[in-house]
């Protein structure tokens, strides 16, 4: 009897014991399952998204979170994630994305040929979602106050209508394209430019709005890698505000390829708003050179500055600011570029030319803007870089590049790696040989505004020198006895060693390596002659806005410089 009962024992103890293999097996597997099931659902419905992104005449760009309360333009149901069109303004939820793409056109860059010039254009509506605080072009009322899918706006003149005040004669009423029409490229001029393009006419004066008295259109030219990353989402407001054609990102067009949409517009009408820092507008300073070159000096614009970069000071100098935060709406800047007037801005050629090779390594050629130094600052932009180059993800926000800055600032306080420099160098102003003091660095400067807003030229301004210009083809030179007198005048407590004025600089480097930069572009540079002469003019656009204590000293002197800029141009 004890046998048969031993056997079953041990039979229901396998079956208790596989069958807790077996729920222990199901309770590690079915979440790991789960989980690559829905890591595979999310590739899949990841990819048929960028099928969709890139096919689709759209620019979508997809959100985890919208910056306002937000409604799909298909189902109308309410959505905190999605996409969005970034020229036309569209809204949709994931599911929904599909069908949008197919009901609803974007902003069309060229109209469609239908034969025959075209004028004028019919408004463009997409109902929802309209800018906070709109009003209605009918009734005057605040737009977009109901919590739903409600009201329209013309993807081009920004008017807002409520759903009621939308009557039959406003949706075939012509489009006038608002505030900004003066900066907007119509899509039905550009059919008709290409249409006579083909037929190898170049009559463009009598298209409208060629023939329009101030027409003055814009292009915007934006570097999305400048100082604090905000390009991308300038790129989608402009678009938003003019047309998708005249909008560029620099790291996918450069600007010699950008700028030759200006020889499809009337003569010395267009502008450029560089949206970067001082050596993104130095590039398009060099591809509006080689349109020189190429013989298009009458379709040369004039350029603004939108500062995104970290030091800034050619922005600063022009009346632009000294750095970009989101803080001015985009209408704003617009509206600033409208305003804006001519100056002019001396641009200087920098060659540097080694010794001890007998002069068979060709000289370093630059062009600058805003400065040449040898010393301390150089040092700083020196190690700047080098870190930057090692960890770029780190230099992502204006303040932690300045604190890099003061951080190298500070060691070379105590270093002095640039000590006793007049021994190591000669220096001539226009051929004259000029006696140096004890010194650590020597700037050149070619505009008011250095080392991210100071004025160095005129130091403490306790004394009676004149501003610094940037159109009188001549160049301020100074000393300076290290860093920390650089931080010293940066906030008004010590003067520049002013060591004069001239035309023409050279400077000889006779013995070891010294840091040198032009336009805070360093480098290390051993034994050379660096001679500085003037190369050309650019047309520039100065903002008389908002000044500061140290700019309302200088704006009569501004004002100055203006008219003697409009009499030249």
């Amino acid at each position: 009897m004890e046998g048969p009962a031993g056997g079953s024992g041990t039979a229901s103890s396998a079956i208790a014991d596989w069958s807790l293999v077996f729920w222990t097996l199901c309770s590690v597997l079915l979440p790991v399952l789960l989980t690559l099931w829905c890591s595979f659902q999310r590739a899949r419905r990841q990819g048929m998204i960028r099928d969709i992104f890139r096919k689709s005449k759209h620019d979508w760009h997809y959100t985890d979170l919208f910056g306002q309360p937000s409604y799909c333009c298909v189902c109308a149901q309410h959505i905190l994630q999605g996409a969005f069109c970034s020229c036309c303004g569209l809204r949709v939820s994931e599911g929904c994305l599909k069908k949008a793409d197919q009901l609803f056109l974007c902003k069309e860059i060229m109209m469609r040929s239908s034969g025959g010039a075209h004028s004028s254009m019919p408004h463009h509506w997409i109902r929802g979602n309209v800018p906070l605080c709109s009003c209605c072009a009918v009734c005057k009322q605040q737009c977009g106050t109901q919590p739903k899918l409600c009201d329209y706006r013309c993807v081009w003149c920004q008017y807002t209508v409520h759903d009621e005040c939308m009557m039959d004669y406003l949706k075939t009423e012509k489009c006038t394209f608002g505030e900004f029409r003066d900066l907007i490229i119509p899509p039905y001029y550009l059919s008709t430019i290409n249409q006579m393009r083909k037929d190898k006419r170049t009559n463009y004066e009598k298209v409208v709005p060629y023939c329009r008295e101030h027409w003055m259109p814009v292009i915007v030219l934006a570097n999305t890698r400048s100082g604090n990353n905000m390009g991308e989402t300038l790129l989608g407001e402009f678009k938003i505000l003019l047309n998708p054609v005249q909008v560029f990102d620099l790291s996918k067009t450069t600007p010699a390829k950008a700028l030759q949409l200006c020889t499809l517009l009337p003569c010395n009408a267009a502008r450029v708003l560089v949206c970067g820092g001082d050596g993104t507008v130095g590039w398009v300073l060099d591809a509006i050179d080689e349109m020189k070159i190429k013989g298009q000096e009458c379709y040369i614009p004039q350029v603004a500055i939108l500062p995104l970069g970290t030091g800034n000071d050619l922005s600063n100098t022009l009346g632009w600011g000294g750095g970009y935060a989101g803080e001015v709406p985009v209408e704003q800047i617009l509206r600033n570029v409208m305003e804006a007037d001519g100056i002019k801005l001396d641009r200087w050629k920098v060659q540097v030319t080694n010794k001890r090779y007998y002069n068979l390594r060709k000289p370093k050629v630059f062009t600058m803007n805003n400065y040449f130094s040898i010393g301390p600052d150089a040092l700083m932009a020196l190690n700047f870089h080098a870190h930057r180059e090692k960890t770029p993800s780190l230099f992502s926000s204006r303040i932690i590049n300045k604190a890099v800055y003061f951080f190298y600032g500070t060691k070379d306080c105590l270093v002095q790696e640039c000590k006793d420099l007049n021994k190591k160098v000669e220096l001539e102003l226009d051929g004259e040989r000029i006696e140096l003091p004890n010194l650590e660095g020597i700037i050149v400067l070619n505009i008011g505004y250095w080392g991210g807003g100071c004025r160095l030229w005129e130091g403490m301004g306790d004394e009676p020198y004149p501003l610094a210009r940037h159109d009188d083809g001549l160049l301020e030179v100074v000393g300076v006895h290290g860093s920390f007198h650089c931080a010293q005048i940066q906030v008004k407590l010590a003067n520049p060693v002013r060591l004069g004025q001239a035309h023409t600089v050279r400077l000889i480097l006779k013995s070891s390596k010294m840091p040198m930069q032009v336009d805070g572009e360093p480098w290390a540079q051993g034994p050379c002659t660096v001679t500085i002469t003037h190369k050309t003019h650019a047309l520039m656009l100065y903002h008389s806005g908002e000044q500061t204590d140290d700019d309302a000293s200088s704006s009569s002197e501004q004002d100055h410089m203006r008219e003697q800029s409009d009499e030249d141009i």
